[in-house]
């Protein structure tokens, strides 16, 4: 049996339930058998199209939400790598043999990551049981239907989706608010003193899951220095977002006045101590003094700064990393490191979203970060930055929010 070459194509299409296989960008790569023969198209129909050209919600329906319930799912799965089963969904058909016509159609879905040897999806299982006859109370057949059992798992599951569709709609207000403070406290030109610097945030795929992360750039006093920041709460949302702007604020305002990065986090840390949900953030704080060619930095738990030299040369800045924020009962003084620079090298400062993926160690994310700003090193802070976004944050966003700032020296 060992030597028995199976036929893994044969096998997909004799499969008794119906199954899919879909591409990262939703198009089908393939479907059995009993898929085609259920939904009423043909291979021709199917492979290779866009999966809601080929089964959109039905138009004549404004409160359809098949397409987007599937789709959410779907993305979730691409974003987390990890098997989601659906609650059960009206997705209507149109009819193969009578277009414009639209049949009502109730499905138990099933979607499932297929990954590659890099551990990114490369395709998606998509596995769908039809229960329309179930969940339709028609009377008297020889083995009598349960009419009442069949009602009420109808409404259970309508009642379900309506209760998801208004906490959606809260979450999305949360979101959208969440947002606007982020963008409000972008760094302008007359913080980052005029010098080349680019900074991106990319709220997570989840509704909640924004607001957690932040950066900063401050315009220090003696000399051209700047100071460059970057720090992530625990939690999520408005109250995330909250604390969040409160420790930024109190960073800002401390290196100003600090005689260097740790000094400033220890103030940070005293701070802390007395707000509310600020217990195990993580910051990290870079001081760049452009006349004299160095960086003195100093970490509260949060990923090394990279510095990238000119010539492919990577380095991380991790000679000062320190317990988070509000970690030790009785603070002590915290460490920093110093190191050198030339002229045209690029710093960048990042969260957790980034290259923290689950199932896998941090070292493979950052190996990715490492390998991307090698690759793309030639670019300015503007393209820099989404050249890593792009190579780095998976198909269909993250599930954590992302803050990166890229400042050319």
């Amino acid at each position: 049996m060992t030597d028995t070459v199976i036929d893994y194509a044969a096998v997909f299409q004799a499969l008794p339930g119906m199954v899919c296989l879909l591409t990262p960008e939703l198009s089908y790569a393939d479907a059995s058998a009993e898929y085609l023969r259920l939904t009423g198209r043909t291979r021709e129909q199917v492979v290779g199209r866009f999966l809601f050209d080929v089964f959109p919600d039905n138009p004549s329906d404004p409160s359809a939400t098949g397409r987007h319930n599937l789709e959410v799912s779907l993305r979730r799965v691409l974003a987390t790598r990890e098997r989601e089963a659906m609650a059960l969904q009206r997705y209507d058909v149109e009819s193969a043999d009578r277009p414009g016509e639209w049949e009502e159609r109730y499905w138990s879905p099933v979607n499932a990551p297929v990954l590659g040897p890099d551990g990114r999806v490369v395709f998606v299982v998509h596995r769908v049981e039809e229960v329309t006859e179930l969940i339709r109370a028609r009377g008297g057949s020889a083995a009598g239907r349960p009419r009442v059992l069949e009602a009420e798992l109808y409404t259970r599951a309508r009642e379900l989706q309506e209760l998801n569709e208004r906490l959606r709609g809260a979450h999305a207000r949360e979101r959208e608010v969440a947002l606007v403070l982020q963008e409000a406290m972008l760094p302008t030109r007359r913080q980052s003193g005029g010098h080349r610097i680019a900074v991106r945030y990319r709220p997570a795929v989840g509704a909640l899951n924004v607001c957690g992360d932040w950066y900063d750039v401050v315009d220090l006093v003696g000399g051209n220095r700047i100071g460059v920041s970057a720090g992530d709460v625990v939690g999520h949302g408005l109250a995330a977002a909250g604390v969040m702007g409160q420790l930024r604020s109190a960073l800002s305002a401390a290196s100003r006045v600090a005689g260097g990065p740790a000094q400033a986090l220890d103030v940070l840390g005293r701070y802390a101590h007395v707000v509310d949900g600020a217990e195990s953030a993580t910051v990290v704080t870079t001081f760049v003094d452009f006349d004299h060619h160095t960086i003195t930095y100093s970490s509260a738990g949060h990923l090394p700064p990279v510095l990238l030299h000119r010539g492919d040369r990577v380095e991380f800045l991790d000679q000062a990393t320190d317990p988070p924020l509000d970690a030790r009962p009785d603070p002590i003084p915290r460490p920093q490191a110093e190191t050198t620079f030339a002229a045209g090298d690029t710093l960048l400062l990042y969260t957790d979203g980034l290259v923290e993926r689950r199932h896998e160690d941090i070292d493979r994310g950052l190996a990715r970060l490492s390998e991307a700003l090698v690759r793309h090193q030639g670019r300015d802070p503007e393209g820099l930055a989404d050249a890593v976004l792009l190579d780095l944050l998976p198909h269909g966003g993250a599930t954590d929010d992302t803050a990166l700032i890229v400042v050319r020296l």
